[in-house]
């Protein structure tokens, strides 16, 4: 078999490169999407079943409902054919209401209802069922229930409320009382429906009846009872309150989290509902078909959950996406399989050329690599050389920046030294003088202050001498010690500016060279003293505080402070806010430099009380006991 052509590799990488990027989410894809397919056709076929076999249960138990609640209709016509009742309401004072109570407390008892009362045509009740009872109907006005109201128009009363005497939900009949075609009272008749409640609860039924008012009257499950299916307006709310239909019961609207209309009568909705573990949440998701009951303006609601529904379509969801992702896979393995074969004899006759090409292009790459190399060595000499030189010249500004504050120094110095020698000029001369006269008490006193004053120049030179000494970039330094160091260098200025100054900071030693520390305190103090230039009482702060494994060190004045434009700048190196002779605007750039070499850091702060106050924060490496007053 020929070897194919150089630039067919070429052509044949793309469709791959594009497969291997778009096959495998276009089979998820296509996964997914199939399986959500299966599951919507199985739950749709699901749906149309539970329907049909819905509205089988619908009618079955829509029927018993009205057979529950018609089997009364003909009790209260009966009292009619009672004489003692048609005596009793002729005559409200007679002695006929313990015979009518007697003979109603038997017909309530025979016929299984919860009471049954006549009231005569003003609403007042004028014999009951339960007279025998502590919350007894007798004499209660009813003319407000609407079962009267229409009883008394002539009408059929049929109305369902909860009883305002003994506040027990009921379903009352109602029916006027005629004779001689004359009405004179009406006979109500109040029927108990809880046992319609209990067959269904042990029929494991899902279901619910709503009365004229959207409110829900009956109810498997007692959570839903006495709670209205549509919005209730504060004017129905005010009305049913009046009318004490559902006594004083708040009528909360039965809001369904989701609700999706499938037909007439027919409707997905999804209700939460509380199962175990406690406060856990499960949407449950209900299919409602519903239908009036007869010779009532109630409706009958059937409730079949889609739980299980919801469950079968989701597992024939994921069979039909694993079928269909197994076909891929085997489809995608056949042809693999075959591209591999395909393969392996086009790749047995390139293997030489290939082999050969690849030491071809080792060789080179070897080549290329050693030349890499030497310049790589190159650029690491270059750069260490750079680095050197860097050092070097960070090391002569920092001694030029010394240099520069000695000089500055100088006019102060030069004082400093004038006055011992002049007075060591006069003691000299008047010395000898004593020694001829042979007073040498006082020779002896010129002398000791002589050698006092010898003391003190030496004192300065030797602060000037340890100032200018260069530093290494490790060592240990005492903060004590170079605090006093660096007030010694400037002692001139704060004795001329009469600056007062405060310490108050551990005696601690720290990660950096003395030489450099004393420099960096030096700067800082320097600067503090041109600040208050001016200042009514010029005044220095030295705190400390431990931070960590660090120790900071606060120096603040009370000076003019750092305008807003000049803090932008305040460590860029030759800025500076002091006259061109006065600086170079290397200081905190220096002192910066310095602190971050060893580790710490120089910031600043401008409180605002005025003043300025710059931190020095460099690691510790042992406390002495001591601390400055």
């Amino acid at each position: 078999m020929k070897c194919p052509p150089a630039t067919k590799p070429d052509l044949t990488v793309k469709p791959r490169l594009i497969r291997q990027v778009f096959l495998p989410p276009l089979i998820l894809l296509l996964t997914v999407g199939l399986g959500y397919v299966g599951f919507l056709l199985s739950e749709h076929n699901g749906i149309r079943a539970l329907s049909e076999n819905g509205e089988r249960q619908l009618e079955l138990h829509a029927r018993a409902v009205e057979s529950e609640i018609t089997k009364y209709t003909y009790l209260p016509s009966l009292l009619e054919l009672e004489d003692s009742v048609s005596a009793l309401l002729n005559d409200t004072d007679g002695e006929h209401r313990q015979v009518v109570n007697d003979y109603l407390e038997g017909l309530n008892r025979r016929s299984r209802s919860r009471a049954i009362y006549v009231l005569d045509t003003t609403g007042r009740v004028q014999a009951t069922s339960n007279w025998r009872d502590a919350d007894s109907f007798l004499g209660e006005d009813l003319s407000f229930r609407a079962y009267f109201q229409d009883a008394i128009r002539g009408q059929p009363g049929r109305f369902y409320g909860i009883g305002s005497t003994t506040g027990e939900p009921g379903y009352f009949l109602a029916h006027g009382l005629e004779e001689h075609g004359k009405l004179i009272g009406v006979a109500v008749i109040k029927v108990r429906l809880e046992a319609l409640e209990e067959r269904w609860q042990k029929a494991r039924l899902e279901a619910f009846v709503t009365d004229e008012n959207g409110i829900i009257i009956l109810s498997s499950d007692p959570g839903r009872r006495l709670k209205s299916v549509k919005p209730l307006t504060p004017e129905i709310k005010e009305r049913l309150a009046r009318s004490l239909q559902y006594y004083w019961w708040p009528l909360n609207e039965l809001q369904p989290l989701a609700r999706e209309a499938l037909g007439d009568g027919v409707e997905k909705l999804t209700f939460p509902a509380h199962t175990e573990p406690p406060g856990k949440d499960i949407d449950v998701t209900y299919l409602s078909q519903s239908r009036r009951l007869a010779d009532t303006p109630w409706r009958f609601t059937l409730l079949t959950s889609l739980q299980d529904l919801r469950r079968e379509a989701i597992i024939q969801g994921v069979l039909v996406a694993v079928a269909f992702a197994l076909l891929a896979f085997l489809l995608i393995a056949w042809n693999e399989r075959r591209k591999v074969l395909a393969t392996r004899l086009a790749a047995r006759e390139a293997l030489e050329q290939a082999n050969s090409h690849l030491e071809r292009r080792i060789a080179e790459r070897t080549q290329d690599l050693r030349a890499s190399n030497e310049r790589l060595k190159a650029q690491i000499r270059e750069r260490r050389q750079a680095e050197q030189t860097l050092r070097q010249a960070q090391d002569e500004l920092v001694q030029a920046g010394k240099l520069a504050a000695i000089g500055q120094m100088s006019t102060s110095i030069a004082h400093e030294l004038n006055q011992p020698l002049a007075a060591l000029r006069t003691l000299s001369g008047n010395t000898v003088r004593f020694l001829e006269r042979g007073a040498l008490d006082t020779a002896s006193t010129n002398l000791s202050t002589m050698n006092a004053l010898i003391d003190r120049m030496g004192r300065i030179t030797a602060s000037l001498r340890s100032f200018a000494r260069r530093g290494d970039d490790k060592g240990q330094a005492s903060l004590g010690k170079a605090v006093d160091a660096a007030l010694q260098v400037l002692a001139s200025r704060i004795e001329a500016s009469a600056l007062q100054v405060h310490r108050h900071f551990a005696d601690l030693q720290l990660a950096i060279d003395q030489t450099r520390l004393e420099q960096i305190l030096v700067n800082l103090i320097g600067n503090a003293l041109d600040a208050t230039v001016g200042a009514p009482l010029p005044a220095l702060w030295l705190d400390g505080q431990m931070d960590g494994e660090r120790y900071g060190l606060r120096v603040r004045d009370n000076g003019h402070g750092i305008d807003a434009e000049a803090r932008k700048h305040l460590f860029e190196p030759f800025f500076t806010t002091k006259p061109g002779d006065h600086g170079l605007g290397l200081g905190l750039t220096l002192s910066a430099s310095l602190a971050a070499a060893a580790g710490g850091n120089l910031s600043v702060e401008h409180p605002a009380s005025g003043g300025t106050t710059f931190i020095l924060s460099l690691p510790v490496v042992a406390a002495l006991p001591s601390e400055s007053p």
